[in-house]
């Protein structure tokens, strides 16, 4: 029995859940880094039904290479703005003990614009 598939939506709310700080007993870092990962995951499922919709089975491909395709079945700065912050997203989710791990307001900023693609990709 496989779990069910969470959607971009419900991992948007997720993570405007952990940026709140209500109710969630881990530290602001781990709300952060959580957050930053809900964010990528939503990012990349709005990119599978993307890409789903153009050509079937593409989406079985790795994220990278996702993010390289979708310049062909999306408008280029659409395209371009999905791989920028997904990139950033990848470095936010990544715990490393030498570096800062991403802030609020640089998850804040990436929420509202992994809100807007979602939006564009899967209208």
């Amino acid at each position: 029995m496989t779990a069910p598939i969470t959607s971009a939506e419900d991992l948007l709310l997720t993570a405007d859940r952990l940026l709140s700080g209500r109710h969630v007993g881990a530290t602001p870092a781990g709300r952060h880094r959580g957050a930053a990962l809900a964010l990528r995951s939503a990012l990349e499922i709005a990119v599978d039904r993307t890409l789903e919709a153009a050509v079937p089975g593409l989406a079985g491909s790795t994220a990278r290479a996702k993010m390289l395709c979708l310049r062909c079945y999306t408008a280029a700065a659409t395209a371009r703005r999905a791989h920028a912050v997904w990139a950033h997203l990848c470095l936010g989710c990544h715990y490393h003990q030498y570096e800062i791990g991403p802030t609020r307001d640089q998850v804040r900023a990436w929420r509202a614009e992994v809100g807007d693609l979602i939006g564009l990709l899967i209208a």
